[in-house]
């Protein structure tokens, strides 16, 4: 009788426990690992881990536990943006929109943006420029549960050499090399997860040292605004970590000295562990063009998701005339550069990852991760697997939270998208993920958005 007792006791609590776990269950699954899918996929979620992997006919599915269909799907991880701006939304306007959103960048600006990236199946983001007190609690926030968001890690304030007139809120000047160390240190005292460096031409080789080698004695990494020659330059001297953008502006090519030393930088980077890292943000060259022949874009509601009606109404005005924004104006010139100087940086042995820069004129950050990747792997060659890890190892690996996060693997957080059809031959797939989970939360299930997860707290 005590042994009966026992094994009703047991079934119980086996079933109280799988009445806790998601199976998905039926997808592919692309794990972010670079090897081949797993058909029929099974995987198990309890609370906000990964709990257990295999397939249809190796994994039962536990009763009682809850059934999300993934069949004719395919599954991966959460996608990674390495280069967000929170801050601003896509207007067209930088001096306008610093002044007038300022007091609204932490109630209104940052938490819209946040949702926006969620719900582009985006659910770990690098913010690379911002206000520090506001930076620091959206993520805190975020993490806390209190409001809905990816995974974030934030620079805090730019560091420069002077701040741009009105931006000093979230814009560092950087006027010597002790000074460097100071604006370092504090933002490490704030709690920020990267350094954010911007015209390191201007900064100087001995002020650019002195954030780079304080930082790293920090623990803290170093990214480093990458478009003119001496900024690279400088950048590959002093150690950067992560490289940002391809601009050069209309120049063809990087110059042969920038590729000797970053070939260099990369080599002595696998032997010693460091890899040389560089985020393009090259989608932007696209956005401009794409806008010009289909304006519907800016029809789409995405975007407008948070904001308030007055602040919905100041983006749109702002961008009446798309084929005349100032910011797009060396497009036509820089773009045709783009293939040369991206093949390079594939050549001299970068790891190139996923970021976007949403946020700027007409980059909205419901459009711009998935953007990105379709024109890696449509406009410029790369195989959909390593664009895919781009998005998803490759950025967990420079953020050092490999062991959490960029890869659906057992014990690592539950942070999964799905999208139906086959995004191996159709990247552009990703634009619409049918199932959005993080931390085990689904966000959106069946094309249809969670709002009740949505909810602040």
């Amino acid at each position: 009788m005590r042994a009966i007792f026992t094994f009703l006791l047991a079934c119980l609590a086996s079933t109280a426990h799988a009445a806790g776990i998601t199976a998905m269950v039926g997808g592919r699954l692309i794990d972010g690992q670079g090897g081949p899918p797993l058909a029929n996929s099974v995987i198990l979620v309890e609370g906000e881990r990964i709990t257990a992997i295999g397939t249809v006919a190796t994994l039962p599915v536990p009763a009682g536990a809850t059934v999300v269909s993934t069949e004719g799907m395919d599954v991966l991880p959460g996608l990674w943006d390495m280069h967000v701006h929170l801050m601003i939304n896509g207007h067209a306007d930088y001096t306008h929109w610093d002044k007038a959103y300022l007091s609204r960048f932490g109630p209104e600006i940052m938490p819209a943006s946040a949702v926006q990236l969620l719900l582009a199946g985006v659910t770990s983001a690098r913010d690379l420029g911002g206000p520090l007190a506001e930076s620091i609690a959206i993520r805190e926030d975020v993490k806390a549960g209190r409001k809905p968001g990816p995974r974030l890690y934030v620079s805090g304030p730019f560091l420069q050499k002077k701040p741009y007139p009105g931006t000093e809120a979230f814009r560092w000047g950087v006027d010597s090399p002790d000074d460097a160390r100071a604006k370092v240190r504090k933002l490490k005292a704030a709690g920020v997860d990267v350094i954010k460096l911007v015209d390191q031409d201007e900064v100087g080789e001995a002020a650019t040292r002195a954030i780079v080698e304080e930082a790293h004695k920090l623990g803290l990494k170093v990214v480093g605004h990458s478009h003119l020659p001496d900024e690279i330059r400088i950048g590959l001297k002093t150690g950067i970590d992560n490289f940002e953008h391809t601009g050069l502006g209309a120049a063809p090519r990087y110059p042969d000295d920038i590729m000797v030393a970053l070939e260099a930088r990369a080599a002595e980077g696998r032997v010693r562990g460091s890899p040389l890292y560089w985020t393009p943000t090259i989608s932007g060259l696209f956005n401009h063009g794409r806008l010009l022949t289909n304006p519907e874009k800016l029809d789409d509601a995405c975007w407008a998701r948070g904001l308030k009606p007055d602040t919905v109404a100041d983006i749109k005005g702002s961008l009446k005339d798309v084929a005349a924004l100032e910011y797009n104006q060396l497009t036509p010139r820089r773009k045709p550069t783009l293939d040369t100087k991206f093949a390079q940086l594939r050549k001299a042995g970068a790891i190139l990852l996923i970021g976007t820069d949403s946020g700027i004129p007409t980059a909205f950050h419901c459009q711009t991760t998935w953007n990105e990747l379709d024109v890696w792997v449509n406009g410029l060659g790369v195989p959909a697997m390593e664009a895919i890890q781009a998005a998803t190892y490759w950025p967990a690996k420079f953020m050092g939270v490999e062991k959490d996060s960029g890869t659906v693997t057992v014990g690592k957080y539950a942070d999964i998208i799905a999208v139906r059809g086959d995004v191996l031959h159709t990247i552009a797939l990703l634009q619409n993920p049918t199932h959005i989970m993080k931390g085990g939360t689904l966000y959106k299930q069946g094309g249809v958005v969670n709002e009740a997860a949505l909810a602040p707290k």
